[in-house]
């Protein structure tokens, strides 16, 4: 997934309490031409203060953090920028606090060993709006919000089209953008498409508010 070259470079605000993680992944981000490090912080304090002001397309939160951690600045980011893509970084996958970030509210998440290009395509990924997490992560996610919520709504309520209803049912069993194209033989630009409709009739900014959404309100009817 490359930005094309006539597109500005997503602008990322990094917040970590790490000095060798702010410098690595300052490097990293540095000469890659598709994204821009706008800003680098050592608390989410900081972060929070600045959001505003720099207006960034991803904020990359990392989970543990003294006095206030990235989980309870993704929750306060919620409030105000509900769009905002939040890509967290943590140094454990499919542990308790990645499931408790993204039940706050954030986009995805990655690891900070991660490689150069893995760490591009995940902040592109969220993004263009996806979800950069494990299956486990997300069968976690989805069955917590079926346990606390009971209310139903069916499809119709929310005029989604059959296509659109397919490609939201994949959405639900963690399948990516790429593998939702594949699976139902369409563009990955007919995905966005059809998940930037499924967002507007549902009034949602993100996949895990269309997740959640989808599970409380038992909209595909299953």
């Amino acid at each position: 997934m490359n930005l094309k070259k006539e597109d500005k470079p997503i602008k990322v605000i990094l917040a970590d309490d790490n000095k060798t993680v702010l410098e690595s992944v300052q490097a990293l981000i540095k000469d890659s031409g598709t994204i821009q490090l706008v800003a680098a912080y050592g608390s989410a304090k900081e972060c929070l203060e600045n959001i505003e002001k720099l207006k960034p397309d991803v904020v990359l939160m990392d989970i543990d953090m003294p006095l206030m951690t990235g989980i309870e600045a993704v929750k306060i980011i919620r409030k105000s920028f509900p769009g905002l893509p939040i890509l967290m970084l943590t140094g454990f996958e499919d542990d308790d606090k990645v499931f408790n970030s993204i039940c706050a509210g954030a986009n995805g998440y990655i690891l900070k060993n991660a490689s150069m290009e893995s760490l591009l395509h995940h902040i592109q990924e969220v993004h263009t709006g996806g979800a950069p997490m494990t299956p486990t992560i997300a069968r976690k996610v989805l069955n917590a919000f079926a346990k606390s919520h009971t209310q139903q709504n069916s499809a119709e309520d929310y005029k989604l089209s059959n296509r659109e209803k397919d490609v939201l049912e994949l959405l639900v069993k963690g399948k990516s953008y790429k593998m939702i194209s594949t699976q139902l033989n369409i563009s990955y630009e007919t995905v966005h498409s059809h998940i930037r409709r499924i967002y507007q009739k549902l009034q949602v900014h993100s996949v895990s508010e269309a997740v959640s959404k989808t599970i409380i309100r038992k909209i595909l009817g299953s």
